[in-house]
């Protein structure tokens, strides 16, 4: 059985060989990681016979191979199949080793009940989801059960909207608030059924529960702030004026949510902001706000009001039950002829009228800092690029923009869409007349406009012969938008790089989804502070705390002083065979981290393994604030400098380190060393 899944798994490396453009040649397979979400579903007949059908699940898998526990032969399928197995009466560990073409192997076991006696002793536990408004978690143990269906109880829905293994959770979202005759039909191998029928109120989030996911992270001198937090704001401000919005219906208040006060418009009509004084704000090139919405207002109107020539609106689509996070161009206003240099009031219209409620937090003014310095590889205004595009993708094309809007108004961008069966690495590239300049410029930043929220968008920068390379990967944060990434290329190596490679959404097949992007540019963002580093090993060692069951954490001489480190200590940790998934360590620092003037840390790290996440965490002093970010690694037994971005982070005083290495795995006895964290920019 072993020889023909491997003659299998041959067979199908080599068709996707032969299959790809020969100039990509492999090196999709540097980017492949071990599967991920391995599980299984069981369905069984309802006959008293014992016939499980068996479909294994993983994200990133190929094949499978499943040992049934019942020491029957295993069975090896390809992804998508299922395996239809007879069992007699017992309990079993099915195991299921899923496999990517790399032949990396992740295994997950799951536990089966075969009985003919109807399911007993059922426990149903049915919750409202404390985040997502309208969502409902249930989850159902039992006896004698094997898996069980959840009939919704909305009206006209008379079939089971979801099935799942007994003991697991479905989560299932209602369009509308109300009260549900829910009813949970739960099932094993005997032919009778044991059923669970209640009424339940769905309920709907009206407020947020966590703050604005991106607090602002800028120089305060390139900031003009109206309400909020993070800057001093223009003093002797009044954020609820009376302009008659009462007799509206409409009126205003304070939310606190964890010591973060935000605006709250209820019955939204008009509202407004006086400004303590006129402010010029000519200098700057965005106003930007935070606005949360439970879906009742579907957009909402910003003006901006001069003393000297009035107002005028523009209106910025809301994201239901999140935070849209607003950046609206001044020149949209000035382009309708107002003039900025004496803004005195801001407003706030709501759509519908007088209908619904919005809060509101992080309104300012902004611009790029000063000391960031561009330079334009395309903005596809002139004659467009010659486009190259591999995978089974449609022809890349310069289109009219057609959301000249937000972050991004100029007339044309370059359009991609990734057809419906494209391999998960189908990409485009362009190539430029002259090397792009990584020598005075360190980063690459793109404007792209997705309709999914944590789409990775992949950036690769290649030689004429793609001999020497260099990728960085980013996600969307935004849907439907127009937003801003940038890309750190300081860690790649040197070459003549001419040739720009673009993935959307990698590592998902095609499904004709349509992406955007624009104004490709080298930046140079090296006028803030210089870089801080916290921790080198160089002094008396920190104390370290394990978890998971990993060996101690030590500091010792650096065992491959080359290339990208040769400082004389690094830290060693060793992940002992069988130590946790999420096993790892950590070290105090003595005063908060400064991710007020910084916003990424940079950590040198040396593995053996390509590909293995290293998970970086930082916690306040109880724990109660963390904020955590993953990169993997892309050398062996090497040096190499991962840049984590924690301008996501909310505010708090982080003063633990947390690192973990292949985070996901059990452990093997390998060892990882790592080096130098420093704040940056």
């Amino acid at each position: 059985m072993k020889l023909l899944k491997n003659i299998f798994k041959t067979a199908l490396i080599l068709l996707v060989i032969i299959s790809c453009d020969k100039d990509r040649d492999l090196e999709f397979l540097d980017t492949i990681v071990p599967p991920t979400n391995v599980s299984a579903t069981f369905d069984v007949t309802q006959d008293n016979t014992g016939v499980v059908t068996i479909t294994p699940n993983a994200d990133g898998a190929n094949s499978f191979e499943v040992i049934l526990g019942d020491g029957s032969d295993n069975v090896t399928i390809t992804a998508g199949e299922s395996i239809e197995h007879t069992y007699a009466e017992g309990n079993y560990d099915v195991t299921v080793r899923a496999f990517n073409l790399k032949e990396e192997v992740t295994e997950v076991t799951v536990p089966l009940a075969v009985s003919f006696q109807a399911p007993s002793n059922l426990v149903v536990t049915i919750e409202n989801d404390a985040a997502v408004s309208k969502q409902v978690n249930i989850n159902v143990t039992a006896d004698f059960a094997i898996s069980y269906d959840f009939y919704s109880g909305e009206p006209g829905n008379t079939d089971p909207v979801a099935s799942s293994n007994i003991g697991e959770t479905i989560s299932y979202t209602y369009a509308n608030a109300g009260t549900y005759s829910l009813r949970i039909v739960v099932k094993g191998a005997a032919i009778q059924t044991t059923e669970y029928t209640v009424d339940f109120e769905v309920t709907e989030i009206l407020q947020p529960v966590a703050s604005a996911a991106t607090p602002p992270v800028r120089n305060p001198q390139d900031v003009i702030s109206i309400y909020g937090s993070a800057y001093d704001n223009v003093s002797n401000t009044d954020t609820f004026p009376d302009w008659g919005q009462g007799g509206q219906g409409s009126s205003w208040g304070t939310f606190t949510l964890n010591g973060d006060d935000m605006l709250q418009y209820t019955n939204l009509s008009y509202q407004g902001i006086q400004f303590g004084s006129p402010q010029d704000v000519t200098g700057m090139e965005y106003i930007h706000l935070d606005v949360w919405t439970s879906g009742d207002v579907s957009r909402i109107e910003t003006s901006l009001i001069s003393v000297s020539n009035g107002e005028k609106p523009v209106w910025s689509d809301l994201t239901a039950g999140e935070w849209t996070s607003i950046d609206i161009p001044i020149s949209d206003f000035t382009n309708q002829g107002l003039t900025v240099a004496d803004i005195h009031q801001l407003k706030f219209v709501g759509d519908p009228w007088a209908a619904g409620t919005v809060f509101i937090d992080n309104i300012y003014f902004h611009r790029a800092p000063s000391s960031i310095v561009t330079s334009t590889i395309e903005d596809f205004e002139g004659t467009p690029p010659t486009f190259t595009v591999f995978g089974n993708i449609a022809a890349t094309e310069v289109v009219a923009n057609p959301d000249a809007s937000g972050a991004n108004t100029t007339a044309n961008v370059a359009k991609l869409t990734k057809t419906n069966g494209a391999e998960f690495w189908a990409g485009t590239f362009f190539e430029t007349a002259s090397p792009i300049d990584l020598v005075n410029f360190s980063k690459i930043r793109l404007k792209t406009w997705s309709p999914k929220n944590g789409a990775v968008v992949k950036l690769k920068l290649e030689n004429d012969n793609a001999s020497i390379t260099h990728e960085v990967d980013l996600n969307t944060t935004v849907t439907n938008s127009w937003e801003e990434l940038t890309y750190d290329f300081s860690a790649a190596p040197t070459a003549d790089y001419k040739r720009v490679v673009i993935f959307f959404d990698f590592g998902n097949s095609g499904d004709d989804t349509i992406y955007y992007y624009d104004e490709i540019e080298l930046i140079d963002d090296s006028g803030g502070p210089a870089p801080l580093t916290f921790q080198d090993f160089e002094g008396t060692p920190p104390a370290f705390t394990v978890f998971g069951n990993i060996a101690a954490t030590e500091v010792i001489v650096n065992p491959d002083a080359t290339g990208a480190n040769t400082t004389a200590n690094v830290a060693k940790l060793t992940k002992s065979n069988g130590a946790e998934f999420w096993a790892g360590t950590f070290f105090e620092v003595a005063s908060p981290l400064d991710l007020t003037n910084y916003s990424k840390i940079s950590v040198k790290t040396w593995s053996p393994k390509v590909g293995a996440v290293v998970k970086l965490k930082l916690e306040n002093a109880n724990a109660t604030i963390t904020h955590e970010v993953d990169l993997n690694t892309t050398n062996a037994n090497t040096w190499e400098e991962l840049i984590y971005d924690f301008s996501g982070a909310p505010a708090a005083d982080y003063t633990r380190v947390v690192i973990f290495f292949d985070f996901g795995n059990s452990g093997d006895d390998t060892i990882y060393y790592y080096d130098e964290l420093t704040l940056t920019n």
